[in-house]
C-alpha cells in the first residue's frame, strides 16, 4: 500500500486517494443524488428535489453543481418556455455505480441487524 503523504490538485489539498473521492462524493446529499440519477437516464431538478424531500432547494442546486464542476453530472439545458433542464450521470459518473451499490448493500445489512437487535 503507498503511504499517505500531502497532494494538492487545483484547489484541493489531500493525503491519501480515499480523502479525494470523500472531497468529491462525501457529504449527506450527494451519494443519494447520485444514486438516484443512477436509477434512470436523467431527472429534472424537480424530480429529484421530490425524490429527496429533506433537502433544501439552496443545497440541492449546490450540490448539482459541485457534481457537475467535477465531472460526474451532466446538465442539458433546453431552449424553451418554461426554461427545461435535466441532469443525468456523465460515463465517469458511472464508474461510481460499483461504490454506491456496495454502501447501499451495506445499508441493507446493518438496517437488518438494527431490526434484529
Amino acid at each position: 500500500m503507498k503511504e499517505c503523504t500531502i497532494k494538492h490538485n487545483g484547489n484541493r489539498s489531500y493525503s491519501c486517494t480515499v480523502e479525494l473521492t470523500l472531497q468529491v462524493i462525501g457529504g449527506k446529499w450527494k451519494p443519494v443524488i447520485l444514486y438516484h440519477l443512477s436509477r434512470v437516464d436523467c431527472l429534472r431538478f424537480g424530480e429529484l428535489k421530490k425524490s429527496m424531500p429533506n433537502i433544501t432547494q439552496k443545497m440541492l442546486t449546490q450540490q448539482l453543481r459541485e457534481l457537475e464542476q467535477n465531472g460526474l453530472v451532466n446538465r442539458e439545458v433546453y431552449a424553451q418556455v418554461p426554461p427545461k433542464v435535466e441532469y443525468s450521470l456523465t460515463t465517469f459518473g458511472l464508474t461510481i455505480l460499483p461504490v454506491l451499490n456496495s454502501l447501499r448493500e451495506w445499508g441493507d445489512t446493518f438496517e437488518q441487524r438494527l431490526e434484529s437487535v
